[in-house]
């Protein structure tokens, strides 16, 4: 099938990487502060070190994209695109909502996605055209229709991109059954699995999206950055149920 070795390194490299990751959590691990002010450890270094060298091992003309600084242009129009710890203030804290994220782009274009949460056990995969899948079970989102009885997950109430729509947000949020804000890739992970309806991520690097957006979509959903733009690349992301994607679109004065 079609892209199947890669998804099969992605994620037997999102599952190493998360079990090396889960050994620093449990004997503690100190943050620095990178020029961004966003969190790094020496665990985030060491699992993207790890990832990258299992994927060259298999895939040597691919390039490379990642969050720590891993970086080699392709020879062939395939890029890899990394976080090795998605959540790394959570990984800090002890809190186990954190994920590797790992996806395959060819040519502009996803074709495939692992996103691991060793705090959960749960390992999710989907390749371009081959559907999502939950610990190898095949997922799909939600059929919810009505906000009423959907479940929202909004991350980063606190960050800048939630400024453009600050004076709509808590009565848009209002209209929803539940509201949950466990950090991005879980939360993008629930929706995938139909346990969310729509998600929410005001601010976000390619690589906090490039193996979602690939999950999400091939799990029935919609994508897109805040300017309906179908892309990674944005700086800003939502998505959700088809039949709820009018009312994200209302929040973002995009409708």
């Amino acid at each position: 099938m079609a892209h199947e070795r890669e998804v099969t390194v992605a994620k037997l490299a999102a599952q190493e990487a998360g079990a090396l990751a889960l050994d620093f959590q449990r004997k503690g691990v100190a943050a620095e502060v990178k020029a961004d002010e966003s969190p790094v450890t020496a665990a985030d270094r060491a699992c993207e070190q790890l990832i990258v060298k299992l994927i060259s091992e298999h895939f040597p003309d691919d390039g490379i994209l990642g969050e720590e600084g891993a970086s080699r242009a392709p020879a062939n129009g395939r890029k890899w695109i990394i976080d090795p710890i998605d959540g790394t203030k959570d990984f800090v804290r002890g809190i186990p909502l954190w994920a590797v994220l790992i996806a395959l782009e060819r040519d502009g274009e996803l074709i495939a996605a692992a996103a691991y949460s060793p705090g959960q056990s749960l390992l999710l995969h989907a390749g371009k055209g081959m559907g999502a899948f939950a610990n190898e079970r095949p997922i799909r989102i939600s059929g919810r229709t009505d906000l009423s009885q959907a479940v929202l997950s909004f991350n980063g109430f606190n960050k800048i991109g939630v400024k453009r729509f600050a004076e709509r947000v808590i009565p848009w949020v209002q209209q929803f059954w539940a509201v949950r804000s466990l950090g991005g890739a879980v939360d993008a992970m629930l929706l995938a699995q139909g346990q969310a309806d729509v998600w929410i991520e005001p601010n976000a690097q390619p690589w906090d999206l490039a193996p979602l957006k690939l999950i999400v979509e091939e799990a029935g959903g919609k994508f897109a950055a805040f300017d309906g733009q179908n892309t990674i690349y944005g700086g800003n992301a939502y998505a959700c149920t088809p039949a709820l994607e009018k009312y994200v679109l209302q929040l973002l004065n995009l409708s």
